[in-house]
C-alpha cells in the first residue's frame, strides 16, 4: 500500500496570514518521509476547499520545497478552462518540479463552479473527455488548430515543453461508468468514500480492471487511489476525542456526506426537513461508526486493520485527507503516527528522514 497526503478542506475564509502553513510543512515532511504524492484540489466559491481555486499553482510553490513527492492536481475541472491553458500551466510544474507533475481530471459537480465556463454545464463529461485526449496530445508536442479572433485557422503547439514525455492521468471517479471509462483510457483512478463502503468499492475496482484489459492494458498497471479522512495519534481515545467535533462539523457542512450518514443509520427521509438539533443528533449517533468504517483515524495498531481491507478491494494508494481538522499544530504532529503506519503496510516509497 502506497501512502500520500491530500488536500480539501482549508477555509479560505479567515484573514489569517499563514493559511498555506500546513500545506506547506506537511509535504516536506511527505517529501522527506517516503511519501508517494501530494495531492490538491481545484475549488471554487465555498470554505470546504476554498484555500485550492487552482492546483497548478499550489504544484508550483511546492516545486519550490520539495525535491522527490509526486505533485497531483486532485482534481483539475476540465470543463471549467480552455485546455490549452491546462496544457501549458502543468508544463510548467512538470518542469519547476523537474518531472514530478500528475493531474486527476474530474468533469465537475458543483453547479456554481460554472459560473467560469456556464455553457459547458450540460455536457461536461463529454467536455471532459474530448479535452484530456487534446491535453495529451499538446504535451506530446502534437500540433492543434484554433481560430483567432478574426475566424482565421491556425495551427498552435504549446510551451513550455514539458519535462516528462507522457502526462501521467488519473480520473476522479464514483460510478461504475466512470471507473469502466478510466480503465479504458489506460489511466488511473482517484476515489473515496463519501458515498459508499469498502465493500461497495470492489466490484467498480473490478469494472476497471476488465476495462483496462478488454482495451489492450495491462489490468495490474493502473494504481487505484483512494481519498480517506486520517487522523492518527499514540492513544485511541484522545484522538477521537481531538477529532470528533471537526468531523461532525465537516458532516454538518457536506449535505450529500450528511445524507449518506443518515441513510446508513436506517433514516430513508430528507435532511432539509431537519432541526439544527436534530442533525447534532444524528452527529452524535452517527459519526463514530461513519470515523471507524471510511477513514484512518485512530492510532497506526488500529488503522491496520481498515488499511489491509483496502488492500484486498483493490487499493493501491490511500490518499490521505489531513486538513479537515483546521489544528495545524494537531495535525504535524499527527503525521509521524501515520509514517509508523505506512511502515507498517509496507510501502515500497519509504525514503530517508533526511
Amino acid at each position: 500500500m502506497e501512502f500520500s497526503l491530500f488536500y480539501f478542506d482549508g477555509d479560505g475564509s479567515s484573514t489569517q496570514t499563514d493559511k498555506y502553513r500546513l500545506l506547506m510543512e506537511s509535504a516536506q515532511f511527505a517529501d522527506r518521509h517516503g511519501f508517494t504524492a501530494v495531492w490538491t484540489p481545484e475549488r471554487h466559491f465555498h470554505t470546504f476547499g476554498g484555500l485550492y481555486p487552482n492546483p497548478a499553482i499550489t504544484s508550483a510553490a511546492l516545486a519550490m520545497i520539495t525535491q522527490r513527492v509526486r505533485l497531483r492536481a486532485g482534481s483539475v475541472v476540465v470543463p471549467l478552462h480552455d485546455p490549452i491553458r491546462i496544457a501549458e500551466e502543468w508544463a510548467m510544474v512538470d518542469n519547476l518540479s523537474h518531472g514530478r507533475a500528475e493531474i486527476a481530471f474530474a468533469s465537475g459537480w458543483t453547479v456554481a463552479d460554472f459560473v467560469l465556463s456556464r455553457e459547458r454545464h450540460t455536457n461536461r463529461k463529454a467536455v471532459m473527455w474530448r479535452d484530456i485526449d487534446t491535453i495529451q496530445r499538446l504535451w506530446r508536442g502534437e500540433s492543434i488548430e484554433r481560430q483567432d479572433s478574426a475566424g482565421k485557422t491556425f495551427t498552435i503547439q504549446t510551451l513550455p515543453k514539458p519535462i516528462q514525455p507522457e502526462l501521467p492521468i488519473w480520473i476522479t471517479c464514483q460510478s461504475n461508468e466512470t471507473f469502466i471509462e478510466a480503465g479504458k483510457l489506460g489511466a488511473n483512478v482517484l476515489t473515496s468514500l463519501l458515498g459508499s463502503t469498502l465493500d461497495s468499492l470492489a466490484p467498480k475496482i473490478r469494472l476497471y480492471r476488465e476495462a483496462r484489459q478488454r482495451q489492450g492494458h495491462d489490468p495490474q498497471a493502473g494504481t487505484v487511489a483512494m481519498m480517506t479522512h486520517t487522523f492518527l495519534g499514540a492513544d485511541l481515545a484522545t484522538v477521537k476525542s481531538q477529532v470528533k467535533q471537526p468531523f461532525c462539523d465537516y458532516l454538518k457542512n457536506h449535505y450529500d456526506l450528511l445524507e449518506n450518514l443518515a441513510k446508513g443509520m436506517g433514516l430513508n427521509v430528507s435532511l432539509k426537513n431537519f432541526s439544527e438539533d436534530d442533525i447534532d443528533s444524528l452527529l452524535e449517533f452517527g459519526v463514530e461508526g461513519f470515523m471507524n468504517g471510511r477513514s484512518l483515524i485512530g492510532t497506526p495498531e488500529s488503522c491496520q486493520e481498515f488499511v489491509e481491507q483496502a488492500r484486498q478491494v483493490g487499493v493501491d494508494e490511500i490518499a490521505c485527507l489531513i486538513d479537515f481538522v483546521q489544528n495545524s499544530d494537531s495535525v504535524m504532529a499527527g503525521l509521524p503516527y501515520l509514517k509508523q503506519l505506512m511502515q507498517r503496510s509496507g510501502s515500497r516509497k519509504l525514503g530517508s528522514t533526511r
